[in-house]
């Protein structure tokens, strides 16, 4: 089971933005590869703080892991909130997308003898909405959805940058009142990568990309939410070089349904049924998310009544269990009576019988909308 992210960090789920970002900064000074070589422990949990700071740094993503813990980004298939703990981020990952904030710019670490690690480009990231069914949330399912995404073009070729030499980063010297000062920043002539464009075919744009079409088979798994965002790593656009491709980013969409309303895991069903089968009892076929059920109502229900279908709702994302189809009986009024509907029912006004005689376990309105909730 993976450790919380607020306890990789050591900080509390009420910790600011410059908080998160200033524990980051020392757990990974901390662990840092250049500090620890050859410490493998060392370089995991460099990692973990690296992931930890990915997920919480970001707003969006925080709120996700606050409310549904690491299955917000853990859906299986492929999916992950960083890429991580299934080989989807690797080191220079890390010293790409976050070596920024120990003022290095690009991979480099000011203050560690190691400092020259490239950083690698990585392609922009792409997104995509999918629309899914009651049926397809409560059972999983996977879908094949075409997305354009650049890639390199075939006969594109690359050769070392000659402004950075390759390393993707430019230094420079100053003088100042302090001293020398040696700062690094991102090769403006090939944006980091250490590589620019040797050969291109015609068709292709100035970092020798083109356009492409692309079925990608998604795995979306049971339980997901409206508005949640999933991750296939590596299918957005390529980077161009020796870089490393961008993500595809999928936000769920959940369809209406016919007859059911979705409360979390829980399900509700309106089921309307006669008088006269209030009365003498019934049974009745009711739609759930694995097919359609008879359920038995019992004679003398009375409208308001919630029956009570367990384990017919919703699969926890957080393997909780499985939600409940709640059933709410509603006795249908007819608006409109003939003659002798009408006589049937004038003699049943002063008939016992049809007296209301609410019995204790009869709960209110309130009651029951408690009950539900608890």
């Amino acid at each position: 089971m993976k450790e919380d992210f607020y306890k990789i960090l050591g900080v509390s789920k009420e910790a600011s933005a410059t908080e998160i970002k200033k524990a980051y900064r020392k757990k990974a000074i901390e662990f840092h590869p250049d500090k620890n070589p050859g410490d493998s422990k060392a370089e995991e949990k460099f990692k973990q703080a690296a992931e930890a700071y990915e997920i919480l740094s970001d707003a969006d993503k925080k709120a996700k892991y606050d409310r549904f813990g690491h299955q917000a980004f853990e859906g299986g298939g492929g999916f992950g909130g960083g890429g991580f703990g299934g080989g989807g981020m690797n080191m220079d990952d890390i010293f790409s997308q976050f070596g920024d904030i120990f003022g290095g710019g690009g991979g480099g670490f000011s203050g560690f003898s190691g400092g020259g690690r490239r950083a690698q480009v990585k392609g922009s990231n792409l997104r995509i909405r999918v629309r899914l069914t009651l049926e397809e949330i409560a059972n999983g399912v996977e879908k094949k959805i075409k997305v354009k995404r650049k890639k390199v073009a075939k006969g594109t070729s690359y050769k070392t940058c000659t402004t950075c030499g390759g390393s993707g980063q430019v230094t420079r010297i100053q003088n100042t009142i302090l001293g020398r000062m040696q700062t690094s920043a991102p090769c403006n002539s090939c944006g980091g990568s250490g590589q620019s464009i040797d050969k291109k075919p015609a068709n292709a744009d100035e970092h020798g990309m083109l356009q492409t079409e692309e079925t990608v088979s998604i795995k979306i798994p049971a339980g997901v939410v409206d508005g949640m965002q999933l991750k296939v790593s590596g299918k957005g656009n390529e980077a161009p070089g020796n870089g490393i491709s961008g993500d595809l980013l999928v936000a769920i969409e959940e369809k209406p349904h016919d007859t059911l309303q979705r409360e979390g895991d829980n399900l509700h069903y309106d089921l309307y049924i006669s008088i006269s089968d209030a009365v003498l009892g019934t049974s009745k076929e009711i739609d759930t998310v694995n097919g359609k059920v008879r359920i038995k109502i019992e004679q003398g229900v009375q409208s308001g009544k919630i029956l009570r279908l367990r384990n017919k709702g919703i699969p926890s994302i957080n393997n909780y269990g499985t939600g409940d189809l709640l059933v709410h009986i509603n006795v249908w009024t007819p608006k409109t009576l003939n003659k002798e509907q009408k006589e049937f029912f004038k003699k049943m006004t002063d008939d016992d019988n049809f007296e209301p005689k609410p019995e204790k376990e009869d709960k209110s309105f309130f009651e029951k909308v408690k009950d539900m909730f608890s």
